[in-house]
């Protein structure tokens, strides 16, 4: 499988908690009604915490001081699956909607986008 990984900062006009909920509560539900037409199989969005925890990553790493305000991962069966659906006239309308929707709450600018495959190196989950 492939898995487009977006790397999301929110509009500087919203708050924290404003960008959370618009992504999880309107384009959350915008996207899943989109899925079967781009092809995708799964979709998880992944929203900063506010901890002190991430402080003392950054630092420890010297990492910048802003950090994304969260990530959205997109699988599909693959680049050929991916082409297809958002290749589509129906893909490329759902395209263009996803971006029209993602400008009520992403900092488009200074966020990233990417295609990925996983190499997993070990699962607990399952223990």
């Amino acid at each position: 499988m492939i898995k487009l990984t977006y790397a999301m900062r929110k509009r500087p006009d919203l708050s924290d908690a404003e960008f959370q909920r618009y992504w999880k509560d309107v384009h959350g539900p915008f996207v899943a009604n989109l899925a079967a037409t781009v092809r995708a199989k799964r979709y998880v969005q992944s929203h900063l915490l506010d901890t002190p925890i991430n402080d003392i990553l950054r630092q420890s790493r010297g990492h910048q001081p802003k950090p994304f305000d969260g990530l959205t991962e997109i699988w599909w069966d693959s680049v050929e699956a991916f082409m297809a659906g958002n290749g589509s006239p129906e893909g490329l309308k759902a395209g263009e909607q996803f971006v029209k929707d993602e400008a009520n709450f992403v900092d488009h600018a200074n966020s990233v986008s990417f295609i990925t495959v996983e190499h997993e190196v070990f699962d607990r989950t399952t223990v």
